[in-house]
């Protein structure tokens, strides 16, 4: 059976279940003009058995395009949704398409309100940068259930066709490059909880120490909401500690540049006292006083994996794989 009992099929269930593509299936159900053939009245046959009714209101979208996609990012002063947005309006106008953002500030209801004003702009699919894994996604679930477009980057609900960053892979080898350097007492902060990419980080980075049989001490695995000033607040929390970190290895590096700013303040030297990675390279890194460690990330590839996603749902999702972080060495790591 394509559907779990007791869940409303979709049109992709019922091509599953006729034995033909998603697409096929839509042109056997076209109100306007059905193909016919034996296919197409099979796929008819199982829709009626099924209680399947078309969403004329997805195929209309298919039918009208308007060469919109609609982005949603919690917000664009977060340089990485800034970098990845540049990317997705370039890759969709090599396809014939132009993006169109809104932000949310990773809040639910903004998310559902702004993404509708995009819905009545007639987009012909959506790309989202919000996806949680907590299940409170109100509009990720309205997208689904009408049938409209979408992909989500960078995070993932878990279910839905995702352009990600091996981020456990990333975790791993940041809190490695720090304990190769003879780092034992390692502190983590996170983005927010219901984040999958903060997730896989940490589990990279609770892996990498498990590794090395290093014991995880109290108070230093933190959740924030990806910010500088969460990166102060928290390294604040750090310095207080009973045994001070010797290294940090932040989500984002946003963090660590707020992690660096409360060390500065504290007259903590940036790496003498305390070694710091973050993670997605972003340009400023390697600008700062003490240019900054951190993990590459390709986010043309991300934007265009997205894209891919979006606008070839046919194709194989799992042929998209995960964008593989690399490590680039600056100055913010010492050796103990």
């Amino acid at each position: 059976m394509a559907a779990e009992a007791g869940r409303k099929l979709t049109l992709a269930d019922i091509a599953e279940l006729a034995g033909v593509s998603r697409s096929a299936a839509g042109r056997a159900l076209d109100a306007v003009a059905p193909v016919g053939g034996p296919r197409a009245d099979r796929v008819r046959a199982i829709a009626a058995e099924h209680g399947y009714v078309p969403n004329s209101w997805a195929a209309n979208l298919r039918k009208q395009r308007t060469g919109l996609i609609g982005v949603v990012v919690p917000r664009l002063t977060d340089t990485v949704m800034a970098m990845l947005y540049e990317a997705i309006v370039d890759g969709a106008s090599e396809r014939g398409y132009q993006a169109v953002v809104v932000t949310a500030g990773d809040d639910p209801l903004k998310q559902l309100q702004r993404g509708r004003a995009l819905v009545k702009q007639r987009v012909d699919g959506f790309i989202l940068t919000t996806a949680r894994t907590d299940g409170a996604d109100p509009f990720l679930l309205e997208l689904k259930e009408k049938g409209i477009p979408h992909a989500l980057a960078l995070r993932t609900d878990g279910h839905s066709p995702a352009a990600r960053i091996d981020d456990r892979l990333g975790g791993e080898l940041a809190t490695r490059h720090l304990l190769e350097h003879g780092h034992r007492r390692i502190a983590f902060i996170g983005g927010p909880a219901h984040a999958s990419s903060s997730q896989g980080r940490e589990a990279g980075f609770r892996e990498a120490m498990e590794a090395y049989e290093m014991p995880i001490r109290p108070g230093t695995v933190h959740h924030s909401d990806f910010s500088v000033d969460a990166g102060m607040e928290i390294a604040d929390r750090l310095f207080a500690l009973a045994e001070v970190p010797t290294a940090v290895f932040t989500a984002n590096d946003s963090l660590a540049l707020g992690v660096m700013s409360a060390a500065q303040r504290a007259a903590i030297r940036v790496p003498e006292d305390l070694s710091i990675i973050g993670f997605n390279d972003t340009p400023l890194a390697q600008h700062l006083a003490v240019p900054l460690t951190s993990m590459r990330v390709s986010f043309e590839t991300v934007a265009a994996n997205a894209l891919t996603l979006l606008l070839e749902p046919e194709g194989d999702a799992a042929a998209v794989s995960p964008v593989t972080p690399v490590l680039v060495e600056r100055s913010s790591v010492a050796t103990l």
